[in-house]
């Protein structure tokens, strides 16, 4: 298909009655600027919510958002970086880029760990700082900084505009650059002075994307006769293999064409529940999974949308023995350990249609090893034994939830112990709807993600599952998200430490360092931002409270005491030399 352009939406020259708060009620004229120019090139491009802080270098765009018509809604955050991770979500979960905008200096530098998020995990965001003057630049004055050299190594796409007629084209540059492949986040440096310039440029208007065609035909044949050949041909699901235009191919794919599959965290949800008879678990983190094993055994590992940030090739292809079909619309990073054959590069449904109807079908095909490794992965969701004291045990919870959720429920899993509970125990059968950090692993996500979640689907709860140390990297956006009446629940797995990072230095070290700290009490904390709070007090009370928070409108922070002394488990069998 080829990319179509929309037709110039101009600026109505009506004056507007100001929105903002305080606002004295009149009317007046209005001077169409650059600052103008970009927030309708932000229109164009279909942007929704726009999350941001204002500040003095920002100013002119944040004023000219209340002179244009269908401006998207502007969200006031609490911190930049929460900003950032809420556009990244929308991006993740819409496909098309999230936007942020924020002030120059620190506003900026702040951005740097969501746009590395981003960038890492392929979720498409455009971010936009304001600069000091142009004739500011080169000097040392209030905010002064390089931003566009300090978030070109997070981003994809790192400019600043440098005239007011430039302002469009920068912007359609900025979205096309976060959306193509692999996706990830773009930056824009507006310095202040170019914002106020007046200008009749209009607006780059909106255009789809470019769409690949399938890989070569010469590639197919050959990955199919590769295929056709294994003795046990094994199907690798990365993050690209999430995105709903390949999981509809991958599943007519598994439908015609059963094999063994398994899927890194950010792949979950692809395997649809009527296709569970192929699926053999998740691979990350520890080379320790059911999902393992059978990579280990087989032949031939066909990739989807795999990239190494995941989960190493080093940990699932240690010997180098697996013959390698790699297909995706980006090409391979080559590796000691990743080293495809074959390599399909194109549109990854197109590629999968074609692969498909190159091989044919079969039945399906199992073996006595694949079939322990099933069973295996089934007593994975097996209940722990009956909790004795105040703390639950983190697969208790886990469980529950998974039976009182449906599939389209978004679930942001922060980052920390219970991560890996919820990314080994948690079976999901649409996709993006539980959504981890794989590629950077940050610390935060969580609660911004789940917000992202709420105001796009506000008819629907949103949960967030964070432990008590990320909680309050983000916790204070719990005020955004009551100012906002969103419809979210907060889990918080409370053990007054960061215990992801305690049980590996017991399993290397043999005892901990620098991993405890305090908490506030967190229902009061919850309600004193005007959020409803909860409190687990025995694991019999688990199910009950959990119904009570995701049934209650509003914001909800449950406060879970957890039992994480089960966690030197997860960490058992991993690869040789793993903790040097």
């Amino acid at each position: 298909m080829c990319p179509r352009f929309a037709p110039h939406r101009r600026i109505a020259r009506q004056p507007l009655q100001s929105e903002s708060e305080g606002n004295t009620g009149k009317t007046s004229a209005w001077t169409r600027r650059s600052a103008h120019l970009l927030v309708q090139g932000l229109t164009e491009q279909r942007v929704s919510h726009i999350f941001g802080i204002p500040g003095g270098k920002i100013m002119p765009v944040f004023d000219a958002m209340l002179d244009i018509p269908d401006v998207p809604k502007l969200i006031v955050c609490r911190h930049e970086q929460n900003a950032g991770f809420m556009s990244a979500a929308v991006g993740r979960l819409t496909g098309r880029p999230g936007v942020c905008l924020v002030t120059s200096g620190p506003g900026t530098s702040n951005l740097v760990t969501a746009a590395a998020t981003a960038t890492s995990e392929g979720d498409p965001m455009v971010a936009i700082g304001g600069v000091v003057p142009l004739t500011d630049t080169l000097k040392q004055v209030h905010q002064t900084m390089d931003s566009v050299t300090i978030m070109k190594p997070v981003t994809k796409y790192s400019a600043a505009i440098p005239t007011p007629e430039a302002a469009g084209e920068v912007v359609a540059n900025a979205f096309a650059a976060a959306v193509s492949p692999r996706a990830g986040a773009a930056f824009l440096a507006f310095p202040q002075d170019v914002q106020s310039v007046a200008t009749d440029i209009p607006a780059m208007p909106w255009s789809e994307a470019p769409r690949l065609g399938a890989a070569p035909s010469e590639c197919i044949h050959d990955a199919a006769l590769t295929l056709r050949k294994a003795k046990l041909p094994v199907l690798l699901l990365g993050m690209g293999a999430s995105e709903p235009a390949a999981v509809s191919a991958i599943r007519a794919f598994l439908t015609s064409y059963p094999m063994a599959t398994v899927g890194t965290y950010q792949g979950a949800g692809t395997v649809s529940r009527d296709l569970t008879a192929n699926f053999h678990g998740r691979i990350g983190l520890f080379r320790n999974q059911p999902g393992d094993k059978v990579l280990a055994l087989s032949d031939v590992v066909l990739t989807i949308g795999y990239d190494p940030v995941e989960y190493g090739p080093d940990a699932w292809n240690a010997a180098g023995r697996a013959t390698i079909l790699h297909l995706d619309d980006t090409a391979a990073v080559i590796d000691n350990h990743y080293q495809p054959q074959v390599q399909l590069i194109g549109d990854v449904s197109a590629t999968m249609a074609a692969l498909a109807e190159e091989l044919g079908t079969r039945t399906g095909v199992s073996t006595p090893e694949l079939q322990a490794i099933q069973q295996e992965l089934r007593l994975l969701q097996t209940p722990p034994a009956r909790e004795t004291g105040p703390l639950v045990h983190p697969l208790h919870f886990v469980l529950t939830l998974r039976e009182l959720v449906d599939d389209s429920t978004v679930i942001a899993s922060d980052m920390g112990s219970h991560h890996i509970w919820m990314a080994r125990h948690f079976f999901e059968y649409e996709p993006r709807r539980l959504l981890f950090s794989n590629g950077q692993q940050t610390l935060g996500v969580g609660i911004p993600w789940a917000m992202a979640a709420s105001f796009l689907y506000p008819g629907r709860k949103a949960v967030a599952t964070v432990g008590d140390g990320g909680f309050l990297y983000s916790s204070m956006e719990l005020e955004t998200a009551v100012r906002h009446k969103l419809n979210l629940t907060v889990f918080v797995f409370r053990d007054g430490g960061y215990n992801m990072v305690a049980f590996q230095q017991q399993l290397r070290f043999g005892r901990t360092s620098g991993v405890q700290f305090g908490n506030p009490d967190l229902v009061r904390y919850a309600e004193s931002m005007g959020a409803i709070g909860m409190r687990v007090e025995t694991p019999s009370s688990l199910r009950t409270v959990i119904e009570k928070a995701l049934n209650t409108p509003g914001v909800v922070v449950v406060d879970m005491p957890v039992d994480y002394s089960h966690n030197l488990e997860i960490g058992q069998h991993v690869l040789p030399n793993a903790w040097d």
